[in-house]
């Protein structure tokens, strides 16, 4: 999957004032500029110049590659800590340009960073021509028509501007956003809602022989491979930098892979004995076709009826979505507004997305889940549910 670096900025000389923002867009890999936007947009607020950037940056970006994954690095504090869900978006001018960024990608393939001014110069200096040229008289530019500021009134201005330092303007950005919030996106009256990062657990020595290893088997720990994969997500999640909690299912390859990313992150691990994989009774460390060998009854009706159970007085499935939906409403009541990583098994994910989706039993025979992946799925305030990510495997590669 391609990857962006997008970088923006927008001023307004008298805040509000004449106003204008500039963006630029990288190749990750190689760091050739793609693109470059910038405009002049008459009398607003500093903070919607930022959005402004931010939009525009993104939309380039996206006609260069809708599938691609972006990283956005902004000097606006607001903007990124909105964005990336911590700070509540309440100014009236603000909240629906954040929305709209939010849908240009996929909110999990966007990830923002705060960068020093001195490390933006490009967007700067896009969006000081913007100014200049507006307060020349031209309503728009475009980007290759953009010179650095030179001198004359206009100079003096974006100096004052520039003169601001990045512990002013940080402060100006607290002191605009006064509420803390998760990331996501409801319908307005909704609010922030509960959302759940799904992360399966990394390899054990069964994974790859595709042996059942449920609740009631063995509790196998990671092995190597999966050590390595649970580092790789928690790096990943670092840096999209939006998850506010762990969770973990009780079984030792969970909290392993969830201490991993832990670590990375800065949090404690809570347990949760509903996140824990289903009982596959008698098959525990079989594969599928032991058991077909040696219970070929049994796991026909199992195949066949969500609520037949493993030999040996295993877990239904029946019974594992009862259990997933009161874990869910248990979560979803105490984490409401914020993002969570719940660290599961194949089977529990699963039934998170397929009860999301209203998708019968059989549909957890469609899914694909591998080892260290990430899945996502938002719950609302009116009891509604979003599938946002399945499967998403980028970061091991």
């Amino acid at each position: 999957m391609r990857e962006f670096i997008v970088e923006a900025d927008g001023g307004s000389r008298g805040n509000p004032g004449p106003a204008g923002y500039g963006a630029v867009v990288f190749d990750a890999a190689t760091g050739q500029t793609l693109a470059e936007r910038s405009e002049y947009l008459g009398v607003v607020t500093n903070n919607v110049a930022e959005y402004q950037g931010l939009l525009a940056g993104l939309r380039a970006a996206f006609d260069l590659d809708p599938t691609a994954t972006v990283h956005v690095r902004m000097d606006s504090k607001l903007v990124v800590e909105q964005m990336s869900g911590r700070w509540k978006i309440k100014h009236p001018d603000m909240k629906p340009l954040a929305m709209e960024a939010s849908r240009v990608f996929p909110p999990e393939r966007v990830t923002y960073e705060w960068i020093p001014r001195e490390r933006n110069k490009v967007a700067d200096r896009l969006a000081n021509g913007a100014m200049d040229a507006g307060v020349a008289g031209a309503a728009e530019v475009s980007a290759d028509s953009v010179a650095p500021v030179a001198g004359g009134a206009a100079a003096d201005a974006a100096r004052a501007d520039a003169a601001m330092t990045d512990t002013a303007k940080a402060d100006a950005d607290i002191r605009a956003a006064k509420t803390v919030a998760s990331a996501g996106w409801g319908p307005p009256d909704m609010g922030a809602p509960a959302t759940f990062v799904l992360l399966r657990h990394g390899e054990t020595a069964l994974t790859p022989q595709k042996r059942f290893s449920g609740s009631g088997g063995s509790d196998p720990a990671l092995s190597e491979i999966g050590r390595d994969q649970a580092e790789r997500a928690g790096a990943a999640l670092a840096r999209r930098g939006t998850i506010q909690a762990i969770v973990a299912s009780p079984l030792a390859r969970t909290r392993e892979t969830a201490a991993a990313v832990a670590r990375r992150l800065g949090l404690e691990v809570a347990v949760d004995e509903g996140l824990r994989e289903t009982d596959f009774g008698a098959w525990e460390g079989l594969t599928f076709g032991e058991v077909r060998d040696r219970y070929p009854d049994d796991l026909n009706a199992w195949l066949a009826d969500p609520e037949a159970r493993p030999t040996g007085d295993g877990e239904s499935f029946t019974e594992t979505a009862t259990r997933i939906a009161a874990t869910r409403d248990k979560l979803v009541a105490a984490y409401a507004g914020r993002t969570v990583l719940l660290v599961s098994h194949v089977t529990p994910i699963k039934t998170f997305v397929r009860l999301a989706l209203g998708a019968p039993p059989e549909s957890l025979f469609r899914m694909e889940l591998s080892a260290a992946s990430l899945s996502a799925v938002a719950y609302y305030a009116d009891g509604n549910a979003s599938v946002r990510l399945f499967n998403d495997t980028s970061h091991l590669r």
